[in-house]
C-alpha cells in the first residue's frame, strides 16, 4: 500500500518517469538529510531531474500546545523547536509577550540577553561545520567542531543548568545573573575558539576537494532567494546584506559594532563563506558586551498575573535566519493564537532551484548548506 501511495503522489506532482528514470526516496533516515526529512527524487541516473521535500515526520505542535499553556510556561517548548539554538527562539516569544504586556527589560538582561544569543549562535555553527563537513567526507573537521562546542556547553551548563535546552529567558529579563567567573571563563573560550578556526579554515577552506564539491552547487540568485522569503546566511550567500540585528536591529544590538558577511556567487561554498565569517563578528560582539556591561538587575517588574492584550510580531536573527513570533492575546495569561515563522520552513522550499540538474551526491551538500532544523520545520 505504501508504494501505491507515493507512485500516487508522484502522478499529481511530477511528470511520468520514462523507461531509464527512477524515483528515489532519500530520507528520512538519511544521514545527511540531518533530520527526519524526506526527499523524492526522480533521477536519471545521478543526475536530479525533480524533487519533492516531504515534512511532518517530526510534529511538536508547539503553536497549540503554546494557546494552552501560561505565558512562562511556554517559554520551555520554545526550546524544543530549534533546538540547536534554544536561546533565540525563547527570545523571539518573551519579546512578543514583553510588548503585549508593556513590559521593560532593564539593561543588564539586555546585555546578557546578546551575549547568550551571540553564544548560541557559536554553538550552532560549530555544529553546523562538523556536520557539513562530515557529509563532504571530513571526519576531522567533525570531531574538532565538537570539541569546541563540548567547551561552550560547560559555560552554558555553568549559566542555565543545561547543555542545550537551557529555559533561561524570562518575560521581562533572564532568570538567574552570570555566575562569578563568567567573564573568565567566556574570553578563555573565545581566545580558544580563534585559535582553532585558523585550523578549521586549514581543513577545509581552499582545500581543492571541498571547493569542487561546492563551488557553483546549489546556486540560487539574489532575486530567487528575495521572491522565496529567504533570510540569514542562505539570502546573505547572495549578497544582500539583510541581518536583523543591523537592519531592524532589537535588544541593545545597535551598541555594537559588527559587520554583515555576504557572499557573491549564491552556492553552496558562499553560504559556508558567510556562516564561517559570521564565528568571528559574534565573537567580536560578545567581547563588546562583556566589556561594556552595566550592573543592576537581571529581570525587571513583572505583573504577578500576566494578561496579553492584542497582537504583535517580533522577530530575531537566529543562526538559521529570520525566527519570528506572531502572538495574539484576549486577555487572560495564555496565548490566544501563537503563530511561529520558521527559516528552515521557508528554505526548504529552495531544494528544488538548488538541486536540479545536479548529482544525488551534491543534494548532500546542498541540504547541508542550508542548515535546517527539522524541529522547527513542523514545529
Amino acid at each position: 500500500m505504501a508504494e501505491t501511495a507515493v507512485t500516487s503522489e508522484v502522478k499529481q506532482d511530477t511528470t511520468t518517469p520514462a523507461e531509464h528514470e527512477l524515483f528515489v526516496n532519500m530520507g528520512p533516515q538519511h544521514p545527511s538529510t540531518h533530520g527526519v526529512l524526506r526527499l523524492l527524487l526522480r533521477v536519471d541516473g545521478e543526475r536530479v531531474l525533480s524533487l519533492k521535500p516531504d515534512i511532518g515526520y517530526l510534529h511538536r505542535c508547539f503553536e497549540k500546545i503554546a494557546e494552552r499553556r501560561s505565558v512562562q510556561m511556554v517559554i520551555p517548548y520554545c526550546d524544543r523547536t530549534d533546538y540547536l539554538a534554544a536561546i533565540t527562539s525563547e527570545w523571539a516569544y518573551v519579546m512578543a509577550a514583553e510588548k503585549l504586556m508593556g513590559v521593560e527589560v532593564p539593561e543588564r538582561a539586555e546585555y546578557i540577553r546578546v551575549i547568550v544569543g551571540e553564544m548560541q549562535r557559536i554553538a550552532s555553527h560549530l555544529l553546523w561545520f562538523g556536520t557539513f563537513a562530515l557529509d563532504l567526507g571530513a571526519v576531522t573537521a567533525f570531531l574538532y567542531a565538537f570539541r569546541e562546542r563540548e567547551s561552550l556547553f560547560d559555560i552554558f551548563q555553568k549559566l542555565t543548568g543545561a547543555r542545550m535546552l537551557y529555559n533561561y529567558l524570562r518575560v521581562g529579563g533572564v532568570r538567574n545573573d552570570l555566575y562569578e567567573g563568567f567573564e573568565e571563563d567566556i574570553l578563555r573560550f573565545l581566545d580558544l575558539l580563534e585559535e582553532r578556526l585558523i585550523e578549521y579554515n586549514k581543513l577545509l577552506t581552499g582545500n581543492r576537494i571541498f571547493e569542487s564539491r561546492t563551488k557553483g552547487v546549489g546556486v540560487i540568485t539574489k532575486e530567487q532567494a528575495i521572491a522565496y522569503g529567504a533570510s540569514g546566511p542562505v539570502l546573505r550567500g547572495c549578497g544582500v546584506p539583510q541581518d536583523l540585528r543591523k537592519t531592524d536591529p532589537y535588544s541593545v544590538y545597535d551598541r555594537f559594532e559588527f559587520n554583515i558577511p555576504v557572499g557573491e556567487h549564491g552556492d553552496v561554498y558562499s553560504r559556508y563563506v558567510v556562516r564561517m565569517h559570521e564565528f568571528y563578528e559574534s565573537i567580536r560582539i560578545i567581547r563588546q558586551a562583556i566589556k561594556t556591561i552595566p550592573g543592576g538587575p537581571w529581570l525587571g517588574d513583572v505583573p504577578r498575573r500576566m494578561k496579553l492584550v492584542g497582537d504583535v510580531y517580533t522577530r530575531v536573527e537566529s543562526p538559521r535566519g529570520e525566527v519570528g513570533v506572531y502572538l495574539v492575546g484576549d486577555g487572560s495569561d495564555q496565548p490566544y493564537r501563537c503563530h511561529y515563522r520558521s527559516p528552515c520552513f521557508v528554505h526548504l522550499q529552495l531544494l528544488e532551484p538548488m538541486g536540479v540538474g545536479h548529482l544525488i551526491a551534491d543534494m548532500v551538500a546542498i541540504i547541508g548548506s542550508i542548515d535546517i532544523v527539522m524541529g522547527e520545520v513542523d514545529r
